[in-house]
């Protein structure tokens, strides 16, 4: 499904923190669940509250969605075999993922009701994840000899974002100012956010790895950890430092979108083995 109607609200929970920095301690946190999926999740989330992500229906297939206003809207790139959508901004234009039936992955661009593919110059798959105010595309290609590298789509020209010495890259999220993140290895793998031409780490202290997912105007970042029990956890990074975001009960969580207000969006996998989205509110 991913490597990532009506709003199914939980009871309102408090988000297990590693710190507590102000502001931090009315989070809440309510599920996501396409209706009749098997799994969902939410990838990001604009200033107007519209979130996209992914869901498996109950045939098995991989199919993205548009979450506007408490109603569902399946998004399936014409004639794919699999569609997910993993970025929105906020015109509302959404990039994703889409599987033709050559087993081959695309990117996608889908503004005002017309979808468009995009495809890095000579790879052999490609794979976008969020877009910005600007119309600015990232996301990951692999090149022809199976490399994985970041690429960042701007002004109809493709540009590759690797960190130094990286030998595998992607980027996530990007910003209204253009600030990029996503993860990298080797050594080890971490998260990184790109600014002003020049990379930086992004790792949670103490986890074993890193990647970061999203970023928003004012440069908070949210993504994933593995923990020293190797647990995968979600993480807020602001101002005031890291807070670890997990629905209590969860073997497995990501934190991948954040917008203006502080909003979250991801996905967890509960007791059960079943994933489900989630959105966070202060």
């Amino acid at each position: 499904m991913r490597q990532l109607t009506t709003l199914k609200t939980a009871a309102a929970l408090v988000l297990a923190l590693l710190a507590n920095p102000p502001g931090t301690d009315a989070l809440t946190f309510t599920t996501i669940d396409f209706p009749g999926a098997t799994a969902t999740f939410a990838s990001k989330i604009n200033a107007a509250g519209q979130i996209v992500g992914g869901f498996r229906d109950a045939s098995g297939n991989d199919r993205g969605f548009l979450l506007d206003s408490g109603t569902f809207i399946t998004i399936d790139f014409p004639g794919a075999v699999a569609t997910t959508a993993y970025g929105i901004n906020p015109a509302g234009e959404i990039v994703g993922v889409y599987v033709d039936p050559a087993a081959v992955t695309h990117a996608f661009l889908l503004a005002h009701g017309e979808f468009t593919a995009i495809d890095f110059p000579g790879s052999t798959s490609t794979e976008a994840f969020d877009i910005n105010a600007r119309g600015e595309i990232v996301g990951r290609y692999n090149d022809a000899s199976g490399a994985v590298h970041g690429f960042l789509l701007s002004k109809g020209t493709f540009a590759s974002l690797d960190p130094p010495g990286a030998g595998y890259s992607q980027a996530i999220g990007i910003n209204a100012r253009g600030q990029i993140v996503g993860g990298f290895e080797p050594p080890g793998h971490h998260g990184f956010i790109f600014d002003n031409d020049a990379f930086a780490l992004v790792d949670f202290p103490g986890g074993l790895a890193t990647d970061a997912l999203g970023i928003d105007a004012a440069a908070r970042i949210v993504g994933r950890y593995v923990d020293a029990g190797s647990v995968l956890q979600g993480f807020l990074r602001h101002e005031a430092g890291f807070v670890t975001i997990a629905p209590p009960g969860s073997t497995f969580t990501e934190a991948i979108g954040i917008n203006a207000s502080g909003d979250i969006v991801g996905d967890y996998v509960d007791a059960s083995g079943t994933m489900h989205g989630f959105l966070v509110t202060q």
